[in-house]
């Protein structure tokens, strides 16, 4: 239904007030159809806010935004930082173990909105999550606020980790 929407709405160009538009409608465009009307920054940022799970998690159409989102941010290489990553907003979801592991704890704020992850993306959360080494610290510190701010990731926990959060 949406991308009969896109249709029609689009059938004489591209509207300028496409951001006032659902952003789930947005999942159905390309960066380069929006381009007259915004930034691809812009349209990535209204991406990360839309509703993924209308396109399958390993469809060719939510890879390609991923892969065109990190050309539009100009991320090179697997490191993203949190600056980007609120820009990728539920994008993040669908980066590798790797970009995870090299962002350090710049994605967990985002991942932790994710619904679920693959096991490589579980394995590399631990880690970033054991090492300490992210704003949260290490999880003998954390306190309920912190608990709060993981939430989403906090089934991912295992119980090495979950022993060392303190009562």
């Amino acid at each position: 239904q949406l991308n009969c929407l896109v249709k029609m709405v689009t059938l004489h160009g591209i509207p300028k007030d496409l951001d006032s538009y659902p952003k789930d409608l947005l999942l159905f465009l390309s960066p380069s159809d929006y381009a007259a009307t915004g930034s691809c920054r812009q349209f990535f940022a209204n991406i990360g806010e839309a509703n993924l799970d209308l396109l399958q998690r390993e469809s060719s159409q939510r890879k390609q935004l991923l892969l065109e989102a990190l050309a539009c941010l100009r991320i090179p290489g697997t490191q993203v930082t949190e600056e980007d990553a609120e820009v990728l907003g539920r994008l993040v979801c669908d980066l590798a173990g790797e970009y995870i592991t090299s962002s350090g704890g710049n994605l967990l704020k985002q991942l932790s909105k994710c619904d679920s992850f693959l096991p490589e993306q579980e394995e590399a959360i631990r880690s970033i999550i054991s090492s300490g080494n992210t704003t949260f610290g290490p999880p003998a510190a954390w306190s309920a606020f912190t608990l709060n701010e993981l939430n989403g990731l906090i089934p991912v926990l295992d119980h090495s980790i979950l022993q060392q959060i303190p009562k």
